[in-house]
């Protein structure tokens, strides 16, 4: 036996065992449910993962519902691709990021504003997916009353998907989750003084 045969036989050996790992455990996960998924972390991705969430829901005939806190802008790709799609509803709610706005009293309006929308959201079993863009900021400011936020993400219809974006999130929130990724940067364009570009950015 040649060293290539023996390095194909190898790698057909642990192919059959982690076939075998796989397969056990996608029979274990039965359960369905209702998925509560946090993206947080200081790296570039976590509205645009949320994003890719929204589109493969729509794939599947699913209604979503987006929520985005904090941001103001109404003119990026994302907001005008999924706009337009019959089975999405998109909220722009903030009035800008706190460096822009410089007011905690007037974050803290909006904030509550825009929960009464999410809120409606998350008691309507209508809803397959939502998505509350940026809402870790409005915890982790005590711009909302984080037990209210928790509760009722919580007492959602049971089948209905939550993704939660942005940085710092809370323990609490961690904790409830059932999936919490955390972007790290190891590189940014930003940081190379490259501005924002669109079909990237916006």
């Amino acid at each position: 036996m040649t060293d290539l045969d023996k390095k194909d036989q190898y790698h057909k050996v642990r192919m059959e065992r982690k076939k075998a790992q796989i397969d056990a455990s996608i029979e274990k996960a039965s359960d369905e449910k209702g998925i509560l998924l946090v993206i947080t972390g200081n790296g570039k991705g976590k509205s645009t993962s949320g994003f890719g969430m929204v589109a493969r829901a729509l794939g599947h005939g699913m209604k979503v519902g987006v929520c985005q806190f904090i941001k103001s802008r109404t003119d990026t790709g994302e907001e005008a691709f999924f706009n337009a799609q019959p089975n999405c509803e998109w909220h722009v709610l903030g009035d800008g990021f706190t460096w822009d706005t410089q007011d905690r009293q007037q974050d803290i309006e909006t904030s509550e504003k825009g929960w009464d929308i999410a809120k409606a959201m998350l008691t309507d079993p209508s809803y397959d997916l939502v998505v509350l863009d940026e809402l870790t900021y409005l915890l982790s400011y005590e711009y909302l009353d984080k037990n209210e936020v928790l509760d009722t993400i919580q007492a959602r219809p049971e089948m209905q998907h939550v993704v939660v974006t942005g940085r710092s999130a809370i323990a609490e929130l961690r904790d409830l989750a059932d999936t919490v990724s955390d972007i790290k940067d190891e590189k940014h364009a930003y940081t190379s003084g490259i501005k924002a570009q669109k079909g990237v950015d916006l």
